[in-house]
């Protein structure tokens, strides 16, 4: 199979899993009822030395049970490098008003180009329901630790806050960082709008990204789909 036709079979398996698979799109600490679902896929577009280059991603999360969340996240980078990684989220205790806390489990493989190799990673989430002048949304901090075999060790801390207010447009920000020893910070930021048609359970997201790893501001689409 020609790397062209490799690429468009993955684009479309992308697109069938978002379709097939089946609220608010909390991340972290809440999980998913029974048997409802959540995806997103979003691609970001970026402008070097007038190139174009883009990473996509596929994010899914399916209730197993009421207390079992399992799913698949995935990312690629124009097929230089990317990862898949398969988790389950569990909960560990609830504050009530004050948030609530959650740990996730995660395996899979990273490449880069031809080469693949296993990652594990970690997750600790807090998350908690707000309440703002311009109406109801959420927060969330998710620190992670994430090994890549043959790569490194990743440290991470993440960020996540928006409104559920009931409008058809509402903000939303995430901010992710990490750290490998020995290597600077990494931090990527993006704020978006989240639009919500007044028919069906989609959302649509328009941001842009700046982050420290190149000068460019990135745009970013997504869709998100619950069930």
């Amino acid at each position: 199979m020609s790397a062209d036709a490799a690429r468009m079979a993955r684009q479309v398996l992308i697109f069938v899993l978002v379709f097939t698979l089946g609220t608010p799109a909390w991340p972290g600490a809440w999980l998913r009822e029974k048997d409802s679902s959540f995806t997103a896929i979003s691609v970001t577009v970026f402008k070097e030395e007038d190139v174009y280059k883009y990473k996509s991603s596929l994010y899914a999360e399916w209730g197993l049970r009421p207390k079992l969340t399992i799913g698949l996240d995935a990312e690629e980078h124009q097929d230089l490098y990317g990862h898949a990684l398969i988790f389950a989220r569990v909960p560990v205790t609830d504050f009530g008003s004050a948030g609530r806390l959650a740990a996730e489990f995660g395996i899979g493989a990273h490449h880069r180009q031809y080469s693949t190799w296993a990652m594990y990673k970690a997750t600790l989430s807090y998350g908690k329901g707000i309440q703002t002048g311009l109406g109801a949304g959420w927060l969330a901090v998710d620190t992670a630790i994430e090994h890549r075999s043959h790569e490194a060790t990743i440290h991470k801390l993440d960020f996540t806050a928006g409104l559920s207010s009931g409008r058809r447009l509402d903000p939303l920000l995430q901010i992710e960082t990490s750290y490998v020893p020995d290597r600077p910070w990494y931090w990527s930021a993006r704020p978006s709008v989240m639009y919500r048609p007044k028919t069906g359970n989609l959302t649509w997201i328009l941001g842009a990204e700046r982050n420290s790893a190149r000068d460019e501001i990135g745009f970013k689409f997504a869709l998100w789909r619950s069930y």
